[in-house]
C-alpha cells in the first residue's frame, strides 16, 4: 500500500470578504487509517476547516493535500475518492430511506450491493424504515442514513462535520461504534465534534478555537500534559460565586460543570486548599465537599485555551 499521508496542511488560511478571519495558519497531518479529530466550541474554524478539505470552499492561502491530491487543482477526483456528512441533514427529505441510498450509489456509479458488507451493520437498523420518508426519520436514524450515502462508492476517506449533534445519547455511542469498524475496513475517517467526552474514541485530535489549532496529540497525552491540580466542589449558587472567584488570592481556573464547580489551583494542594477554604467561609459559600478528579479533555481545553490568564478571566469556562 502507498505510504502517504491521508491529509496534509500547510500555513491553511481562510479570510471571509467580510474580514472574519475563519483559520489562522493552520497546519497538521492525518495518517492513513486514522480516526483522527478536530474539537472545539461552535464558531471555532471546524465547518469551514470541513468545506475547505471536501473542496467545496477555496483556501485564501496555504497548501491542501487530500490523498496526495491538490484541493484547488484536483477538486474532482478529490470528490471521487471521499465521502462527507455535512453538518446539516442534505439527504432529500422527500424521497423514502432506500430512494435516497439508491440516488447516491447511482451518482457515483455504484449500487447499493457492490459496497453491502460496508455499510451492512447499518443499514440493517435502517431496512426496517427502507420506504418511509428520510425527513420523517429521528435524528439517530437520519445520521445513520446519511452515512450509508456517505459510504456507498467505498471512499477512501470519510469527513463528518459534528455528526452526532442533536443525537440521543444511546445513538451517539452507537454511531462512534460504527466508526471503529468503518476504520476497520481501511477507511480513514476525519470527524468534528464540540462534545468533548467524544475527543477520546479518536487516535489523535486537534483542538481548536478560534480558528487557531492550539494542539495536536492523543486523548491520552493531552490529559497526561494537564498542568494543574483538578477539583470538583457542589455549590448552591454556582455563579455567585464565579463573580467572587476573582478576589481568590492564588492562581487557579475556574469554570462551572453543571452544578458543581471545577477549580485548578497550580500552587501544592497543602496550601491551596486551606486557603480556598478560607475564601469560602469568608465568603459565607455553603458548599460539598472539595473533591479531587482526574481532568477531561474538557478540562484540558479550558487549560490551554486560558494559558496564563487562570484567575484573571472568569470567562475561561464559556461556550466550551
Amino acid at each position: 500500500m502507498h505510504s502517504m499521508k491521508a491529509i496534509e496542511i500547510d500555513r491553511l488560511n481562510k479570510t471571509y470578504s467580510n474580514h472574519v478571519h475563519a483559520l489562522k495558519d493552520v497546519s497538521l497531518f492525518v495518517e492513513e487509517g486514522e480516526v483522527f479529530g478536530l474539537v472545539g466550541p461552535d464558531g471555532a474554524g471546524k465547518s469551514t476547516f470541513f468545506n475547505i478539505l471536501t473542496t467545496l470552499l477555496l483556501p485564501t492561502s496555504g497548501e491542501v493535500k487530500v490523498l496526495g491530491k491538490d484541493v484547488v487543482k484536483e477538486a474532482i477526483p478529490i470528490r471521487r475518492i471521499i465521502g462527507y456528512l455535512p453538518g446539516v441533514f442534505s439527504l432529500y427529505p422527500d424521497l423514502t430511506v432506500e430512494e435516497n441510498l439508491v440516488f447516491f450509489a447511482t451518482m457515483y456509479k455504484s449500487t447499493i450491493k457492490d459496497n453491502l458488507t460496508l455499510i451492512r451493520p447499518i443499514w440493517k437498523q435502517l431496512v426496517p424504515f427502507k420506504n418511509r420518508r428520510a425527513g420523517k426519520l429521528s435524528g439517530g436514524m437520519k445520521q445513520k442514513l446519511a452515512l450509508c450515502c456517505a459510504l456507498i462508492h467505498k471512499p477512501e476517506l470519510l469527513f463528518l462535520d459534528e455528526p452526532t449533534t442533536g443525537v440521543d445519547p444511546v445513538s451517539r455511542t452507537e454511531f462512534w461504534d460504527i466508526l471503529q469498524n468503518i476504520k476497520k475496513q481501511g477507511i480513514t475517517v476525519v470527524v468534528s465534534t464540540p462534545y468533548m467526552d467524544e475527543a477520546t474514541r479518536c487516535d489523535r485530535i486537534a483542538l481548536i478555537q478560534e480558528g487557531k489549532i492550539i494542539k495536536i496529540e492523543t486523548p491520552e497525552n493531552i490529559i497526561k500534559a494537564y498542568q494543574g491540580n483538578l477539583y470538583t466542589l457542589k455549590v448552591n449558587n454556582v455563579f455567585a460565586l464565579l463573580d467572587k472567584m476573582n478576589d481568590f488570592r492564588l492562581k487557579c481556573n475556574y469554570y462551572p460543570y453543571g452544578e458543581h464547580l471545577h477549580v485548578a489551583f497550580y500552587d501544592a494542594p497543602e496550601v491551596a486548599l486551606p486557603a480556598f477554604e478560607i475564601f469560602l467561609s469568608e465568603q459565607n459559600q455553603e458548599y460539598g465537599k472539595i473533591m479531587p478528579i482526574n481532568p477531561t479533555i474538557e478540562d484540558c481545553f479550558i487549560e490551554l485555551v486560558s494559558g496564563d490568564k487562570y484567575a484573571s478571566d472568569n470567562e475561561n469556562g464559556k461556550d466550551v
